[in-house]
Formats: C-alpha cells, sequence, structure tokens
C-alpha cells in the first residue's frame, strides 16, 4: 500500500525539516520490525516516538545511528516496560528539555522537547484513559497541566510544533462510524473540547491543512481486522503554532508503515 502522502510540490531543501511521530508501542517489537529500514526510506530530519516500553540502556541507539540519527533524546517512565517518549535526529538541538517540571506526569515520561533554531519540537504521550474511570481523570488533569506548559512555552518559543499520540479523535471525520463511539474514551466532549481550546488558542492542525477527507487514520485496534478493514482512528497529530502556518510544506499518514498497531504521520516546515 502506497502512504497517502498530501504534499505541496515544494520540493525539501536545506532549509526545510522533516518532522515525523510514531507510537511504537515498543521501540524494541518495532526495531526487529524493520523500522530503521523504514526510516532509511523516508529520510525525516527529526523521529519522534511515543510508547517506547523501555529504559534507555534497553535501547539500541546504535541502530538509529547507523540510519542516520546521531542524537537520541529519551524520557523513560519509571515504571519499566511502559510510556516512554523518545526524539532521534539527524542535527544537533540547540537545548533539550525532559518533562513539564510536574513529578505527577513526568514520572511516566510523557513530555519531550527539543529546541532548533527558532522551531521548538515538543513530542507528547498523552495517557489513555480506557482503563477506567481513575485513569480518565488522570488523563484529563494531564491534559489541563499539558494545555498550561504550552501557553507558558509558547510566550518563550513561538514557533513550536507539538507532535504524538494524543489519544483523542479531534471531530468525527477522525473516526470510524463516529455514532458507534458515544461515551468511548478518546471521543468524549470533553476530551475533543480540550482540542477545541487548544485550536483556539492560536494552535493549527497541521494534517487538515493539506487533507480533508474522512477515513484518514492513525491507529486501529489489533482485534477483529481492524487494520484491514480501515476501522481505524486519527490520534496522532502534528498541531502547530499560528506563527508556523505558513510555513508548512505538506503532511502525511504513511499507512504503508506496519511497526505498530500505529502508523507515522509528518509535517515539512520551513
Amino acid at each position: 500500500m502506497q502512504a497517502e502522502k498530501n504534499l505541496t510540490t515544494a520540493t525539501r531543501n536545506q532549509e526545510q525539516m522533516k518532522i515525523v511521530s510514531y507510537n511504537l508501542n515498543g521501540i524494541r517489537a518495532a526495531l526487529q520490525k524493520g523500522l530503521t529500514d523504514w526510516l532509511q526510506q523516508e529520510q525525516p530530519d527529526v523521529l519522534c516516538v511515543q510508547e517506547t516500553k523501555a529504559q534507555p540502556d534497553q535501547i539500541d541507539t546504535l541502530a538509529f545511528r547507523e540510519a542516520g540519527y546521531d542524537y537520541a533524546y529519551l524520557h523513560s517512565a519509571e515504571k519499566k516496560g511502559y510510556s516512554g517518549v523518545g526524539i532521534f535526529c539527524k542535527q544537533e538541538p540547540d537545548r533539550v528539555v525532559a518533562g513539564m517540571r510536574h513529578d505527577r506526569y513526568d514520572r511516566e515520561g510523557r513530555v519531550l522537547r527539543a529546541d532548533f533554531g527558532d522551531l521548538t519540537v515538543v513530542c507528547v504521550y498523552v495517557p489513555s484513559g480506557t482503563t477506567g474511570d481513575v485513569r480518565q481523570e488522570f488523563k484529563m488533569d494531564f491534559l489541563d497541566a499539558f494545555y498550561k506548559y504550552l501557553q507558558e512555552l509558547r510566550q518563550e518559543r513561538p514557533n513550536i510544533v507539538v507532535c504524538g499520540d494524543y489519544n483523542i479523535c479531534h471531530k468525527p471525520i477522525d473516526i470510524n462510524h463516529p455514532e458507534r463511539q458515544t461515551g468511548v474514551s478518546g471521543f468524549l466532549p470533553e476530551e475533543r473540547a480540550w482540542l477545541d481550546k487548544l485550536e483556539e488558542s492560536g494552535m493549527v492542525d497541521s494534517f487538515r491543512e493539506f487533507c480533508k477527507e474522512s477515513n484518514r487514520y492513525s491507529w486501529w485496534s489489533y482485534r477483529f481486522g481492524a487494520r484491514e478493514r480501515n476501522a481505524g482512528w486519527r490520534i496522532d497529530y502534528h498541531w502547530v503554532s499560528e506563527p508556523l502556518r505558513n510555513r508548512l510544506q505538506g503532511a502525511a499518514i504513511h499507512t504503508e508503515a506496519v511497526h505498530s498497531d500505529h502508523c507515522p504521520v509528518s509535517v515539512e516546515v520551513s
């Protein structure tokens, strides 16, 4: 299957940065499924990953270096085999910051930031609320804290790309059979309202700048042949701040990549 690419005709050059976000559902398993082969083919400048499920000493950073990613930054959860985010890049960032100075969430390894010139990339793994009320409450609390973190960061760094697994479908177009998803975590009114608030604050869903079509998803359940039927959810995003809207060069969902129950999403920024 070919990637669902929705790109402008602009040719990438040294003044453009291609950023890929990918929930790997286990970085070690994804490497065994040929992740670095895909990277060498796709050649993003920055790879942001979520749900690494590994401690730093368990991750084969040499495999990434051999694929051209000399710089690796990891923020793992205290709990082994759980959560965790990472940023792999070809160019050394000017600054890297792990966490958002909030121990309750930082111990789960959910936010990692890297600055490149005037551009800031934030990799986020929003908690899932599917396991019950306690984690759903934790998710909503995290979203409140993360929103405040972003607003403060934007005062200092106005050009930001916030990429990752948000565990939220924003609109009915972003989920299969929305009429069947009432009351389901990931499509709750309060979760969708949070993305509305993010948008109203001056953040842009980059993929929707290039593609208005339905049936464009980034996650499928492993059950019931969901991926084969394209019964998916679009929960992986690159939200960019308003000053970057005119610098967007393209965005894509790469459904051909099958290293996870998610697939990668990319954005290109000049």
